[in-house]
């Protein structure tokens, strides 16, 4: 086999697609391999220059393969789509990773370090869990409109004045329906604690 210069590799879960070329652009590899052997087969060729796309795993992956040597870039699937030549699957995706890699004008996703993606992962639970809160909140407030009660905009309102909301309404609010609102408190309270401590992790990174 030629030297490979330029490698395109199609991520998946469990199969990798692997489309090689040499200096003179003539496809010297195609090739499928197991999540299991990617990275010995990798390991095992000369520095060349690595292209994926910016999907799950790809950081990972990037920061392994540079680790061998390799000059990795990502970039993103809208532009590597317009190199598919033909029907889009695994391999064609390969061979279009491979050729859109090499142009000079390729916009390319940096490379995030694993500090980065911890501070990813906290700035993305963290906003899933405020957007359950804001959810939570609204749900609140349509459901005990349906018993005449009106809840003041505001999260520190409902956080402060939800309890003695649900005491002084106690003639509109069925029994059931004051162990609902107290069943969802609690769970404000709840999500409340949760993003606090996502608050304090933010913190801690920076």
């Amino acid at each position: 086999m030629n030297k490979i210069s330029v490698l395109g590799i199609d991520i998946a879960k469990n199969v990798f697609q692997l489309h090689g070329t040499d200096a003179t652009g003539k496809t010297v590899l195609q090739k499928r391999l197991s999540r299991a052997k990617l990275a010995e087969f990798v390991c095992n060729i000369p520095p060349c220059l690595i292209g994926m796309e910016a999907c799950g795993g790809a950081h990972y992956w990037a920061r392994k393969f540079q680790s061998f040597g390799h000059e990795v870039k990502l970039m993103s699937p809208q532009y590597v789509k317009p190199y598919v030549k033909t029907n889009k699957n695994d391999m064609n995706d390969a061979e279009a990773i491979c050729e859109a890699v090499t142009r000079p004008s390729m916009r390319l996703v940096p490379l995030k370090t694993i500090e980065q993606q911890d501070s990813q992962a906290v700035h993305r639970i963290r906003s899933r869990l405020m957007a359950q809160r804001t959810g939570l909140v609204n749900q609140i407030r349509g459901l005990v409109a349906e018993y005449g009660i009106v809840v003041a905009q505001g999260i520190s309102r409902l956080r402060n004045g939800l309890p003695s909301l649900i005491e002084d309404n106690c003639d509109k609010l069925t029994p059931l329906m004051q162990s609902l609102c107290w069943n969802l408190y609690e769970q404000f309270k709840s999500l409340d604690v949760q993003i606090t401590l996502y608050d304090n992790k933010n913190k801690a990174i920076m």
